[in-house]
């Protein structure tokens, strides 16, 4: 090539892909704004899925607005820290609190999107994290933008992407994200054990107290969400909720309510298969201590990859699986994917899988699911089958880069005595 030729086409190469990627971005967003503008259609929930928004979470905005959480609400189900997020829209008061809302999330979708660009260009990276956000996401149809769910992720996404340059502000980061829906701080398990750990986790407990006090001291009944939480039951989305959904079929006598914000199995052992959620999400949680204490090797995307097992372990052992947990997982991994390192490739197409079934059961399906018919029981069979088989593989591949395989015992012991944070980990603060 001339040497004339390349200063005119090396920046047009190095920009094709931000543009391609801006330019789908656009494309893809463009159509989930068009289906939430016309949801009352019956394959996109007949207006379902925007009254989140513009009902319920407008009625709690009325609430915080006047300095109380809606502690008497049985649907209030979130941290104090959801508060100011739900309170967000009044900084745009040109808008409606619905349109304010959706913009919000427009914006926090597009910061998403850039962060993980953008670590998708540094050395040992990939672009196909950002990639994946930009393409799977819109497989949720409208829901991401009619739940918060998109902001969350947010949180979760930036405190990955931080760890290498600041554990602090990773940290910080994790914290504010758990304020919000608790989930987030499991961005912090696969921090490297040593000084990582103990700055990044210092800083998330210092945040989070930081911000309690302050919620505390500007809202009342910041923690009456406690007690809604305790009288959650089965939903019939969940890993449970499918058992009791074939079930049904096979003639069990209990039936399905809507209570807490969701549909929820209603009848006899339905408080047996909740005990058995609960006790497989505390084997869950022993599962992840036990990888962490016994993990002898960290890659720069151990973190990435852990924190999505650890999101997949707690999402399919949970006594609810709503379709915005997708959301969650998309992020996390487009984190993991960010990374030429990541273990959890095969996760991730397998997360994007259950992602488009998962709408077919929300909203497409839904009254098929409700009534537990067998088109309903066999689409959450497949949808959650996919993401047992997500969880349980991402923890199997998270386990076995964590301890390589050794030639003898002297290679062994070697393992074992070598500092379990690489030097590919260096921090500013």
């Amino acid at each position: 090539m001339s040497p004339l030729k390349r200063p005119l086409t090396s920046p047009l190469k190095k920009h094709r892909r931000p543009l391609a990627l801006a330019a789908a971005w656009l494309a893809t967003r463009s159509l989930m704004l068009w289906m939430l503008a016309h949801d009352e259609l019956a394959p996109l929930g007949r207006g379902g899925v925007s009254k989140e928004v513009g009902q319920l979470y407008f009625r709690w905005y009325g609430v915080l607005s006047h300095g109380a959480f809606p502690a008497d609400d049985r649907m209030w189900q979130y941290p104090p820290g959801a508060g100011p997020v739900l309170l967000a829209p009044a900084l745009l008061p040109m808008l409606t609190y619905f349109t304010a809302f959706v913009a919000l999330t427009l914006a926090t979708d597009a910061v998403i999107t850039v962060a993980l660009a953008r670590a998708g260009r540094r050395p040992g990276r990939s672009p196909h994290g950002a990639a994946l956000w930009t393409l799977a996401l819109p497989l949720l149809l409208h829901i991401p933008l009619a739940r918060y769910d998109v902001e969350v992720t947010a949180f979760a996404v930036i405190s990955l992407l931080t760890l290498s340059r600041s554990t602090r502000a990773c940290g910080a980061f994790a914290a504010m994200g758990a304020l919000v829906k608790v989930w987030p701080a499991l961005a912090l398990i696969g921090t490297p054990r040593g000084r990582t750990t103990r700055e990044a986790w210092t800083s998330a407990a210092v945040t989070a107290g930081a911000l309690l006090t302050l919620l505390a001291a500007v809202f009342s009944n910041p923690f009456g969400f406690l007690r809604q939480q305790g009288g959650r039951g089965v939903q019939i989305e969940s890993l449970g909720g499918t058992v009791l959904g074939f079930a049904r079929r096979a003639g069990w006598p209990g039936t399905v309510r809507y209570q807490y914000g969701a549909m929820e199995f209603v009848g006899p052992y339905v408080s047996t298969v909740a005990a058995v959620s609960l006790a497989l999400t505390v084997a869950a949680f022993g599962l992840l201590l036990l990888w962490r204490v016994r993990a002898r090797r960290w890659t720069p995307a151990t973190p990435y990859d852990a924190a999505l097992a650890a999101v997949l372990l707690f999402t399919v052992t949970s006594r609810v699986i709503s379709p915005q947990y997708m959301v969650w997982l998309l992020g996390l991994c487009a984190v993991c994917l960010t990374s030429r390192h990541t273990t959890q490739r095969p996760v991730a197409a397998l997360v994007v899988a259950a992602t488009a079934v998962s709408s077919v059961a929300y909203p497409g399906l839904y009254g098929e699911v409700v009534h537990s018919t067998w088109a309903g029981c066999l689409l959450m069979l497949v949808r959650n089958g996919l993401l047992a088989t997500a969880a349980g593989l991402s923890f199997a591949r998270l386990w076995r880069s964590g301890h390589p395989v050794t030639d003898g015992v002297k290679s062994d012991a070697s393992a074992r005595n070598a500092h379990p944070i690489p030097a590919v980990f260096p921090t500013r603060h």
